[in-house]
């Protein structure tokens, strides 16, 4: 068969879907991994996997309507002249729009994934800006278009797949719950704990609802009782409109509270150096790939009880939640390795065993190929 993947951004083609694209050719079916931005060396990767990259028109965080409609146009022209036997979309944009291109061209079998609802689900507090309330109502609204126009809809947690299906977003019949898209066990292998010094990593895209913010802030709080401790901020700036400015990374860095490498290509040397993987996040994740990544390499996870973040961690057996924005809980969850160094060791295997019971990306993989009839 021939299978058209669409995605919002190469690398993470390659990155996180890598091993399906690897799946699916070895399968004998031929694969074409669409995404809007290739540069020679994510080209070269995907050709690697056995799969054909292909660009396609997409503005992954802009909001102006025309060229939304535009890309979706050319992105039904795409498809009509590829003719795929099946397509899987995941990301918002590429789900709406490549949900619908694929539906209006007469594709066979429309698969979707929510990898998580992102920033227009993310209540900010009390008084959300108009911005956001707005763009949560553009995004229902095409939700409830494109995705009864799917074969299936994959969710990666129960809390979106809930809400989808009791908002009317998608119906009920069409829904299956997927669980985390998984890691590659044997690339992500264990690495020996780190006690001196402790150190904590955080690795996201730099967006306050990251919770880098808090992040920051409990860092102070802990290295000014525990001055050897370190922090390290891992990502790069982006342009979601939740993003973090690079003059406030870089007056954090220069008060010396964290280091910030900026955006790497390979998270595993610096999870080598970590105690402590922390995300606390309140961004509608799925089931965040980079706790599974850290879990996977035995680091215990601080992370907060907010959809999609709360399935990775067994509060005291590898590592604590803490409630979303709440600085102080994320402090005292930090100080407790600091003062408690042999959890590192015993909560980082236990983070180890969750993963190879859970997020073994082939097991997964085996799944969602199955349901997708592939």
């Amino acid at each position: 068969m021939k299978i058209a993947v669409i995605g919002n951004q190469a690398f993470s083609l390659w990155n996180f879907r890598g091993p399906l694209i690897r799946a699916l050719v070895e399968r004998g079916h031929e694969v074409w991994a669409l995404a809007p931005d290739y540069n020679p060396e994510t080209w070269k990767a995907i050709e690697a996997l056995g799969a054909k990259p292909l660009n396609y028109r997409l503005s992954r965080t802009g909001l102006n309507p025309i060229r939304d409609l535009l890309d979706s146009l050319w992105l039904f022209l795409l498809l009509r002249e590829l003719k795929p036997d099946a397509t899987l979309a995941y990301a918002i944009k590429p789900v709406i729009y490549g949900t619908l291109a694929a539906w209006l061209s007469r594709v066979p079998r429309r698969y979707a994934m929510i990898e998580g609802l992102g920033y227009a689900f993310t209540i900010s507090g009390q008084k959300e800006p108009l911005k956001r309330r707005f763009l949560r109502w553009v995004a229902k609204t095409l939700y409830r278009l494109a995705l009864p126009k799917a074969t299936l809809v994959f969710f990666l947690n129960r809390d979106d797949l809930t809400e989808f299906v009791e908002r009317g977003l998608v119906p009920k019949e069409k829904v299956f719950l997927l669980g985390p898209i998984g890691v590659d066990l044997e690339h992500f292998s264990p690495a020996p704990p780190v006690k001196d010094p402790v150190t904590f990593l955080l690795a996201a895209r730099l967006l306050r609802e990251k919770g880098i913010v808090e992040f920051v802030e409990a860092a102070k709080r802990v290295k000014e009782k525990h001055p050897n401790t370190r922090f390290i901020l891992l990502g790069g700036l982006d342009t979601n409109p939740g993003a973090i400015r690079k003059e406030e990374v870089e007056r954090w860095v220069k008060e010396g509270i964290v280091e910030w490498p900026g955006h790497v290509s390979d998270v595993r040397p610096w999870l080598s150096q970590a105690s402590v993987f922390v995300l606390p996040s309140y961004y509608r994740e799925g089931v965040p790939r980079s706790i599974q990544e850290a879990m996977a390499m035995a680091r215990p996870v601080i992370t907060t009880d907010a959809p999609g973040c709360r399935e990775t961690v067994i509060p005291g057996v590898n590592g604590f939640l803490a409630p979303p924005r709440d600085v102080e809980a994320l402090a005292s969850a930090m100080e407790r390795f600091v003062l408690e160094p042999e959890l590192i060791e015993r909560m980082g295997w236990e983070s180890r065993r969750i993963a190879e019971e859970r997020f073994d990306v082939h097991k997964i993989n085996e799944v969602l190929l199955r349901e997708m009839g592939l």
